[in-house]
């Protein structure tokens, strides 16, 4: 049993020169790594990494991916294109990095102007959203009564200041 990794093993065999990518194969060397030489190394744990690539999954949608990737993975999931001005969000964040807030916030940001932009197309096809039901606002009040109380009360006193505001400026 060879109690330490040969470099070789690391090796990328799939192609693609990824030393672009600022820390790529920063764990390759055996020496570099924090538990290097307690770790008692044996092939088991890097069995897994002459796998064969599976079929690619056909794309007949838009599908984002990262920028650290040179191609889309084999297989993915997504439901939807991304569309309207969360997409755009979307399809920004998908130009940055993954180790920046440039790209995780917008994604933040994407998920909630999508949620609106689902309401408001319930609504132009004359569906009312349940948004009790939608927002689970019913197990809220069974089981966390104290915490739904506090944060309906500061959302009706922040909604009720600002239309306080905003109908205090167009009157004058």
């Amino acid at each position: 049993m060879n109690e330490e990794t040969n470099n070789e093993e690391f090796k990328n065999k799939r192609g693609g020169d990824h030393s672009h990518i600022k820390g790529w194969g920063v764990d390759a060397d055996p020496k570099n790594d924090p538990t290097y030489p307690i770790k008692k190394r044996t092939d088991e744990e890097i069995e897994g990494y002459s796998w064969e690539r599976p079929e690619q999954q056909e794309t007949d949608i838009e599908v984002l991916h990262s920028i650290e990737r040179p191609n889309i993975t084999a297989v993915f999931g997504t439901a939807a294109p991304p569309f309207g001005l969360s997409g755009m969000i979307r399809r920004y964040a998908y130009t940055k990095s993954e180790s920046s807030y440039g790209r995780w916030l917008p994604l933040v940001l994407a998920d909630r102007v999508g949620m609106v932009e689902g309401v408001l197309d319930d609504l132009k096809h004359g569906h009312i959203p349940n948004i009790f039901a939608e927002r689970g606002w019913k197990s809220e009040w069974k089981y966390n009564r104290k915490n739904f109380i506090a944060k309906t009360a500061t959302t009706v006193a922040l909604t009720s200041a600002a239309i306080l505001l905003l109908s205090r400026k167009s009157k004058k």
